[in-house]
């Protein structure tokens, strides 16, 4: 049985679900949705139609998951809730502080039609959450530790172009490293936001912009720059599309516990990701719990469910039996 994929909206995340399913046999792309003009959006599989959002509804009989590819502050929100009126959907809502309410609210939706509705799917949240799962369970007596990069990040590098007399700019998330070494000690630090990671910017200003300015509105920035060490590189149009023109990411989940009668023994688990492309990746998560949206419906599931709902025999092409011979 092949699967039948939807995607809705056609960005770096979109593009990346695009090449995910090319690379599963038991997958096709039925249908791509865009808020765009359908007949200015190219995709790169041959033969597949591109419609507009508004008819998305109207070809609900043709998908059997659709992958919603919006933002998390405002799209999904909105469409997940929606959407699972008529389909599976798997999103990738990542605001961890209002995952609670955005699955209450896709809950009652896919409860009420019948559909599976996997959120909050790709690296963090999503492998970086089971992985801190799995080793927490393992080890009660211990402390969570995470670092993301060195990577671009999308959201931090959005707020340095609405900076005023910023014409581009791109903003690299980088763990420290003394901070890094003293959890793999296993000594348990106690580690400030500003001891964990720091921000290096690269901005390209416009002309006769007054550099300082920007520099320090930057790195003032609450909830974004304030509370790290924040670095800011003015560099040309002509640098950055050079040397910045990737996005790449990575991290590591470690867990430092003890096990024994008086904790005399130390353990650590450690989880990392090096990653040539951030949509790319995730994209490739989405499209594994796409598989186990489908089959957990076709078995008679359904409502809102996360990663931590899903087994991972469902995640994988392969049967049982092959997972049993060759995994196992």
């Amino acid at each position: 049985m092949t699967i039948r994929i939807g995607i809705l909206g056609y960005g770096n995340l979109g593009r990346g679900i695009e090449c995910a399913v090319k690379q599963n046999p038991d997958m096709e792309l039925a249908a791509v949705f865009t808020r765009r003009a359908p007949e200015s959006v190219k995709i790169l599989t041959p033969g597949v139609p591109v419609y507009h959002v508004d008819d998305a509804i109207s070809k609900k009989e043709e998908i059997d998951v659709l992958i919603l590819c919006g933002g998390s502050a405002t799209d999904l929100p909105v469409q997940t809730p929606e959407y699972a009126k008529y389909f599976n959907v798997v999103d990738s809502f990542d605001t961890h502080a209002r995952i609670p309410e955005h699955f209450a609210n896709v809950d009652a939706s896919a409860k009420e039609s019948g559909k599976v509705a996997m959120i909050s799917v790709g690296w963090d949240p999503g492998m970086f959450s089971l992985n801190r799962l799995y080793a927490s369970a393992i080890l009660p007596e211990g402390k969570d530790y995470t670092f993301w990069g060195k990577g671009v990040s999308q959201g931090h590098s959005d707020a340095i172009r609405r900076v005023e007399g910023v014409k581009d700019g791109k903003q690299y998330t980088i763990p420290v490293e003394s901070a890094l070494d003293a959890v793999r000690s296993g000594s348990n630090p106690e580690l400030t936001t500003r001891q964990k990671h720091i921000r290096e910017c690269f901005v390209v200003a416009e002309e006769g912009a007054d550099l300082a300015k920007i520099e320090q509105e930057i790195k003032t920035m609450p909830n974004y720059f304030a509370d790290y060490d924040t670095t800011v590189n003015f560099i040309s149009e002509e640098e950055l599309k050079r040397d910045h023109s990737g996005i790449p990411h990575g991290g590591f989940v470690i867990r430092s516990g003890k096990t024994g009668w008086n904790s005399e023994h130390q353990h650590i688990v450690e989880y990392s990701l090096k990653l040539d492309s951030n949509p790319e990746f995730t994209a490739s998560v989405i499209t594994a719990y796409a598989r186990a949206a489908y089959r957990m419906q076709k078995e008679g599931q359904c409502g809102c469910k996360t990663v931590f709902d899903v087994a991972p025999a469902y995640l994988s092409s392969n049967s049982a039996e092959d997972l049993r011979a060759h995994l196992l």
